[in-house]
């Protein structure tokens, strides 16, 4: 598939892809995106103590708010990304309710002033993903580049959390040198882990260690208790 070829499949399916999940009704999205919040609460205890980046939803997908807004009940601080030019990293600034916001790229709000972050965690909005892990977004190019940026930075950081429905999984996106695949994807279904280069489900009670490099008081994946209670 020459270059040309492939932005155009993969505009065709970014296509496909959104126009099914804007098809899902209010209900199944609000039972989608209480699974995933419970998944990511589950298995990420971490994301309390750190810097959490998050997307404002977009066109059905999963709304990671009510999730950030426990998070930051337990003491988490989350920020939203901030595109400053075409085709360049974003920026993350820290966001909580009641701070001002202005309109940005697809008119989504973002925090209209602040300092610069650098987060622990992203979880990032996914239109399509594949078995390997990678992502189909919008065709800008800002998360790889933002990723790729920030790693070179903070070796491991930000851990990647892909986060979108069963609906959006493709086996491949004949993925290229410049995407990143996410570290792990989340989605009604489940929570997944990148290992050895494909996705597998984690079950519960345990969630596998996180790669080299990711230990620190911010880990965000490590082994927890079964809550089911004994026989």
């Amino acid at each position: 598939m020459t270059s040309e070829e492939l932005r155009q499949w993969r505009k065709a399916e970014r296509a496909r892809l959104i126009a099914a999940r804007v098809a899902v009704d209010a209900a199944t999205l609000t039972a989608y995106r209480t699974a995933i919040d419970a998944h990511i609460e589950r298995a990420f205890p971490g994301l309390r103590r750190g810097i959490v980046a998050f997307c404002w939803p977009h066109k059905n997908e999963y709304d990671a708010r009510f999730l950030a807004r426990r998070l930051r009940d337990a003491g988490a601080r989350t920020a939203l990304p901030v595109v400053l030019a075409p085709r360049q990293p974003m920026i993350f600034r820290l966001w909580k309710p009641g701070d001002a916001m202005a309109r940005g790229v697809y008119d989504i709000p973002y925090p209209a002033a602040g300092e610069a972050v650098e987060p622990d965690a992203a979880i990032v909005p996914m239109n399509g993903f594949d078995a390997a892990g990678y992502r189909l977004g919008y065709g800008g190019g800002y998360f790889d580049r933002t990723l790729a940026g920030l790693r070179a930075r903070r070796p491991g950081r930000p851990v990647a959390i892909g986060v979108s429905f069963e609906l959006a999984r493709l086996e491949s996106i004949d993925p290229q040198w410049f995407d990143i695949p996410m570290d792990y994807v989340v989605t009604e279904r489940g929570v997944y882990e990148r290992q050895d280069g494909r996705l597998a489900l984690l079950e519960p009670p345990r969630v596998a260690p996180p790669p080299d490099g990711y230990s620190s008081p911010a880990c965000l994946a490590h082994e927890i208790k079964d809550d089911r209670p004994e026989k």
